[in-house]
């Protein structure tokens, strides 16, 4: 998701895992609807369902990953086999992951789809959410997009926001699908649009501390593109059945890509990215019915990805531990000399008013000429302070001086078991895969403008989209995969820094390029 003053279309385990663990649950995607084209059929051994462990890293040495879920069926103008942008988020020892799929080149997907895990990450059913597009399920919307997935605790209920978006490609308003299980969901019901003007990039949260004075109520945030990216918030109170009429923060209120958490005593925080230039915030201390105005996080400095990629362009990725304090990483290329790449950075707050400096996460030398991108960054929400526990997932080039045709696009972690001050060794997950095998769009080649990542049980569980060599005459073969189980939390002995600081401000052409809207 990006500014649109250029509009051209859209767009969070366990101890170690025996090999027989890595088979996953064996569900099957529900039945095609009526006058749904059928998938075409699959090389032999190639599993659609992510029954066997595939080796996808560079040397074979690294972990090998499942397939959680693929592109069932087929639908006209949009591209098969492929799935992007997907979150995630765990409660208990279950993790929901949504994602776009059947990507269309100019905006949307032909269906969102969910997959769950009922023990931590190491098996996985999947299906499609019902009742949005006419594709799948008897939904009246052309094509759905940007998934959000939360958990009420509540109310009990697991719910998944998405942008529905009309047969003119217009993006009308944002849905919530519910389930009390992950497994079995009802037809959603409209949360925030739906009244002529355009919306964009939601997020999901919800209030699931016991003791505040608002648990159990849920916040939806989206931006209005067709109001200059006017950032809202809505509220449910009943598990969200019902939302309350948007409203937002005071003054300096234009941005996208908010992520909302809320902090034990109730306060909700949201961290949101203006036009790729900053990360600001916002607050409510009353349930939602007021906010603050925003106030500066930080700066962003960024470097263009190459190759064509559609990166997000430095949207945030935001998470919270045990007393509340709140991390929102970023890519950015401060700390590199000319702004040559991205490192991962992140900034913290203990009341989402007052930033920290910001923090680069130390995945390799600043002039290595590694370039990431795309970060999730999850933290242990059991832990907190200086023995906080966070896992980043997050893509990467090796080499940021490469072309559309050169370009090794991989995905790789790293984790601090001490609240940031030191990082274990980066491994890498998944790669290297090219930018033309990842879905086509207008805005470059797309795995998703955002990416999650769950920590639980010592494990960051990420599922994340990965572009393979396809087989038998399709265009693509792009799915969801992840480690089962997830990868441990480590820690390490690499320091972060916030300083030097090389670049303070983006060169020209970094500043002044055109962001599209991304839905």
């Amino acid at each position: 998701m990006k500014h649109p003053r250029t509009p051209t279309p859209w767009c969070r385990p366990f101890a170690a895992v025996a090999a027989a663990a890595l088979v996953l649950a064996g569900a099957a995607w529900n039945a095609s609807p009526a006058g749904a084209s059928a998938p075409p059929a699959r090389a032999a051994g190639d599993a659609t369902s992510g029954t066997n462990p595939t080796a996808l890293t560079v040397d074979g040495g690294g972990p090998s990953l499942v397939r959680v879920s693929s592109d069932p069926f087929t639908s006209a103008g949009s591209q098969y086999a492929t799935e992007v942008e997907p979150d995630t988020f765990a409660y208990g020892g279950t993790i929901v992951s949504a994602a776009q799929v059947g990507r269309f080149t100019d905006g949307g997907a032909a269906g969102l789809g969910w997959n769950t895990s009922p023990d931590g990450g190491l098996s996985w059913q999947h299906g499609m959410l019902p009742g949005l597009t006419t594709h799948w399920g008897g939904g009246s919307w052309a094509r759905a997009s940007d998934p959000a997935v939360a958990y009420d605790a509540r109310h009990g209920t697991w719910m998944v926001a998405g942008l529905v978006i009309d047969s003119g490609r217009n993006p009308v308003g944002v849905t919530v699908s519910r389930s009390a299980d992950g497994l079995h969901w009802q037809d959603p019901v409209r949360a925030v649009g739906h009244d002529g003007q355009a919306y964009d990039k939601e997020w999901i949260v919800c209030d699931n501390t016991p003791t505040s004075p608002y648990f159990g109520t849920c916040y939806v945030e989206v931006d209005i593109p067709s109001s200059d990216n006017l950032m809202v918030m809505s509220a449910s109170r009943d598990g969200g059945a019902t939302w309350s009429a948007p409203t937002g923060p005071s003054g300096v209120n234009l941005g996208l890509g908010g992520q909302p958490l809320v902090r034990p005593d109730g306060t909700v925080v949201v961290p949101f990215s203006t036009d790729t230039t900053s990360i600001r915030s916002f607050t409510s201390a009353d349930g939602g019915r007021s906010w603050s105005s925003t106030v500066l996080v930080a700066d962003v400095v960024a470097h263009e990805v190459a190759g064509g990629l559609r990166d997000g362009e430095g949207l945030p990725s935001a998470e919270i531990d045990a007393d509340g304090r709140v991390y929102v990483a970023w890519q950015d290329c401060r700390f590199r000399a000319g702004c040559a790449a991205n490192d991962i950075v992140y900034a913290s707050s203990a009341d989402g008013t007052t930033w920290s400096a910001v923090t680069r996460v130390p995945i390799d030398p600043a002039t290595s000429g590694v370039d990431h991108f795309i970060p999730g960054l999850g933290v242990d929400r059991t832990t907190a302070g200086r023995t906080a526990r966070l896992g980043l997932y997050y893509y990467f080039y090796p080499n940021a001086d490469c072309t559309a045709d050169t370009c090794e696009l991989e995905v790789g972690f790293v984790s601090s078991t001490n609240g940031g001050a030191t990082w274990s060794a980066p491994r890498t997950v998944a790669g290297p895969m090219s930018v033309s095998r990842i879905a086509a769009t207008s805005g470059g080649g797309m795995v998703g403008d955002y990416l999650s990542t769950s920590v639980l049980h010592g494990r960051a569980v990420a599922v994340f989209a990965v572009g393979r060599t396809p087989a038998g005459g399709q265009a693509f073969d792009e799915a969801m995969y992840a480690v089962a189980g997830g990868l441990a939390v480590r820690p390490g002995t690499v320091p972060s820094t916030t300083g030097p600081v090389v670049v303070t401000a983006p060169p020209d052409r970094e500043r002044h390029r055109s962001p599209v809207t991304s839905w």
